[in-house]
């Protein structure tokens, strides 16, 4: 989860013929994927150079604080903070890149403009690095490979070249649903148009405008914003990948982690989430406080916006903790990771059939 500011590394071929290369050798060669620690990063400088100042820029921002920066322009902070947030937990992820609920035009087009907010990349390019790193999490075909410690993960994996079996999985993963949908196309189009809008030039002049912020706070106020939300971003991919419990799956690297999910809205119940990724709640338990994006969904369901709701049964995580959970027979040590139980989320082939007939689908559209 996070923008990438190079130019995308994947060929044209890479974004024809997804499903077809699914179905080729590629997929025999999943027990063969690595974790090779001779991964040469070839950085990126121009990466480099650009977050570094977006960090120093953040750090300024909060000085500023508490050296002229007026009350409204920090609240402006929190409220765009949780509108890009939105675009991201509730947007890019449970609904384009899971399929975990289904959302109606205005619905959609509002999360895509809360995306481009947040500037994580258009929403095509985060769906297709999230469904590669669901598939093959934790190995060289993960974007952010978490074995190859926090800071890679959490930040180190946008300053350097994408592994080789990032792109070579990357053209296998199914992205036909995202090539149909006319706002993801739409947005990928004029993201370069949409993006310094939306990112930057409404976020910035409206303090300005309306209470007569000055630019400068403005400016670095709205850096502190975009950083601070990346940040939270990255911190499912690091630390929800490293410390917690994994009750539903021993064998996978994501973890439990509630402080992670209160930090992101709901992000963090990251063990359940990789075991299930169609739940639109992207957890088992925990109420709104520790799940505001799930609140957020299920408001616009009642406002019929979000309908056909995916989660899963009781008896279907029961069955699950017992085969590969903490109290399982199987053992880490010996079995690094079973790629049969590992999907994207709702509409991937690889999907078994009790997996379908045992989800529970609510506020369905008649």
């Amino acid at each position: 989860m996070a923008p990438n500011l190079s130019t995308s590394l994947y060929t044209k071929k890479s974004q024809k013929n997804v499903h077809q290369e699914k179905k080729n050798k590629e997929k025999i060669s999943d027990q063969n994927l690595s974790n090779s620690k001779k991964y040469e990063w070839k950085i990126v400088w121009k990466n480099v150079i650009l977050f570094i100042y977006f960090h120093i820029g953040a750090l300024y921002g909060f000085y500023l604080w508490c050296n002229g920066t007026k009350k409204y322009t920090i609240l402006w902070f929190f409220v765009m903070g949780f509108a890009g947030s939105m675009g991201v937990t509730a947007g890019a992820h449970r609904l384009w890149s899971h399929r975990a609920y289904k959302a109606k035009w205005p619905l959609r087009f509002l999360l895509m403009l809360l995306q481009t907010l947040s500037h994580q990349n258009h929403i095509y390019e985060w769906v297709r690095d999230h469904r590669v790193h669901h598939k093959f999490t934790d190995t060289d075909a993960d974007p952010h490979n978490a074995h190859r410690g926090f800071f890679f993960s959490h930040i180190g994996w946008l300053l350097v070249r994408k592994h080789s079996d990032v792109i070579k999985k990357g053209a296998t993963v199914d992205m036909s649903d995202l090539e149909k949908d006319p706002i993801v196309v739409f947005q990928r189009r004029l993201f370069y148009v949409l993006m310094p809008l939306l990112c930057f030039v409404i976020p910035v002049g409206v303090p300005c405008y309306f209470w007569n912020e000055q630019f400068i706070n403005s400016w670095y106020n709205n850096l502190a914003r975009y950083v601070f939300c990346l940040n939270m971003t990255w911190l499912v991919n690091s630390a929800a990948h490293m410390w917690g419990m994994r009750p539903y799956d021993v064998n996978i690297g994501p973890t439990e982690n509630l402080i992670v999910s209160m930090l992101v809205c709901g992000e963090g119940w990251h063990n359940y989430h990789h075991v299930f990724p169609w739940d639109y709640k992207a957890a088992e338990l925990g109420g709104y406080k520790t799940n505001l994006t799930t609140a957020f969904i299920d408001f616009c369901a009642l406002l019929g916006q979000a309908y056909d709701l995916k989660t899963v049964s009781e008896e279907m995580i029961a069955k699950r903790i017992a085969r590969t959970g903490s109290g399982s027979s199987y053992n880490k040590n010996k079995i690094i990771h079973h790629y049969e139980d590992m999907k994207w989320g709702w509409g991937d082939e690889d999907m078994k059939p009790h997996e379908i007939e045992e989800i529970r689908i609510y506020n369905k559209k008649d």
